[in-house]
């Protein structure tokens, strides 16, 4: 009889894995399916089908698995994160806490808000803290992960989570993040490829571009957008047509007066940005130009102003709160254990066509001198950025404007 009871023991623990109970790959095996997707169900993820979720759940309750949390793992599903932003005002920030708090509903998470504590992201230079800022919050609440709507964080802070095994996502960073980091963003270059396609289809061939800075990620990403829709259609890159600088909107109107006293001005602005594009409105309007009857202004993001103008902007929508929600999605599942297979994560860009695009005029522009109120200050008589990529509103403005001909 002892025998036979060691031999029904060890029949059972080849069964289940071990004399504490199943493992959770023998689960997925008496169900029938991979790890990944019993795990999906153990976690009560969405995204499995009725009957998978049904096989996985009665082999769980037939088999008595409890589930052990592993070393470092937190031991109970998290009910509070971080949400670090750099100011909670503007139609951004309102956007991302949108989809972040829209997610937590669903999650049945709590966030808590900080704002970061130095100008150019969490702590000071080298990564030190300005004050009491979100890491000692964050230490002090016990918060399962964070979340960052920032331009980028400084290596002090990657090292500083890193070192206390802290979750965390970064929400459409500007700078590159390091490797190992996971974010969320957009895909910037295909958008900038619509962007630009869109004005082809509409007859264009003379097609500037504002630009940011060089170097920027998502700036880059979106020139590159433009050179491939142009390489599509056979056409060779201008290189004056393509303008860098700062994304404010004096420097995109200085940076459009500059294009319009081109020998042959353009017809289409793609700028890299609604604010850049609101800019441009202005330099139009100073020339006495016509959007979209004399040129064509397509933006990118569709910021809440870009319905708001006149004429209403064509942009390229960002889905920030998209971003946002996947983004807490993303760090409900690291906090619970799960390494993300993928680190970065890109959502679809789309076009938003309203009234500031049009086909091109039967009549290209011309160059001619400026005169009256139009070549002063107001004008764009500021510095400007030069076409050669070197980036800044730096050097004179062209004294002269565009008229059809």
């Amino acid at each position: 009889m002892i025998r036979e009871a060691a031999e029904r023991k060890g029949k059972a623990m080849a069964r289940t894995g071990s004399a504490a109970g199943p493992t959770l790959a023998v689960i997925a095996r008496e169900a029938g399916v991979s790890v990944p997707t019993a795990s999906k169900v153990l976690n009560g993820r969405a995204d499995v089908a009725p009957d998978t979720r049904r096989r996985v759940t009665e082999v769980l309750e037939r088999l008595g698995y409890v589930r052990r949390p592993r070393a470092g793992a937190p031991r109970a599903r998290p009910a509070m994160v971080d949400l670090v932003v750099r100011s909670p005002d503007g139609p951004r920030a309102g956007a991302v806490l949108h989809g972040v708090m829209e997610a937590a509903r669903e999650a049945g998470l709590e966030v808590v808000v900080s704002v970061a504590d130095g100008p150019g992201g969490p702590g000071g230079p080298g990564g030190r803290p300005t004050g009491p800022g979100w890491p000692e919050k964050l230490a002090a609440r016990g918060s399962a992960g964070v979340l960052f709507h920032l331009p980028g964080l400084s290596p002090g802070r990657h090292a500083w989570l890193d070192g206390h095994g802290i979750p965390y996502v970064l929400i459409d960073p500007a700078r590159r993040p390091p490797p190992g980091a996971a974010y969320v963003g957009a895909d910037d270059e295909r958008g900038g490829s619509v962007a630009t396609g869109h004005l082809l289809a509409l007859g264009h061939r003379r097609i500037a571009v504002l630009a940011g800075r060089p170097g920027t990620p998502l700036g880059e990403a979106r020139l590159a957008g433009h050179r491939a829709a142009l390489a599509a259609a056979g056409i060779a890159p201008r290189p004056e047509y393509v303008r860098h600088g700062d994304s404010e909107r004096a420097c995109a109107r200085r940076r459009t007066l500059a294009l319009l006293g081109l020998p042959e001005p353009p017809t289409a602005l793609f700028a890299c940005s609604d604010v850049m594009a609101l800019g441009a409105y202005e330099a139009l309007a100073v020339r006495g130009l016509r959007v979209p009857a004399d040129v064509s202004v397509i933006g990118f993001g569709d910021l809440p102003e870009a319905g708001w103008s006149s004429p209403a902007l064509t942009t390229v929508r960002r889905p920030l709160s998209a971003m946002a929600a996947t983004a807490l999605r993303l760090l409900d599942r690291m906090v619970c254990g799960e390494r993300p297979e993928i680190l970065r994560t890109e959502l679809s860009t789309r076009l938003v066509p309203r009234h500031s695009t049009a086909p091109a005029a039967a009549r290209p522009l011309r160059p001619v001198p400026a005169s009256g109120p139009a070549s002063g200050p107001a004008a764009g008589g500021g510095p400007e950025g030069r076409g050669d990529g070197t980036g800044g509103c730096s050097g004179p403005v062209p004294r002269a404007t565009a008229v059809a001909q």
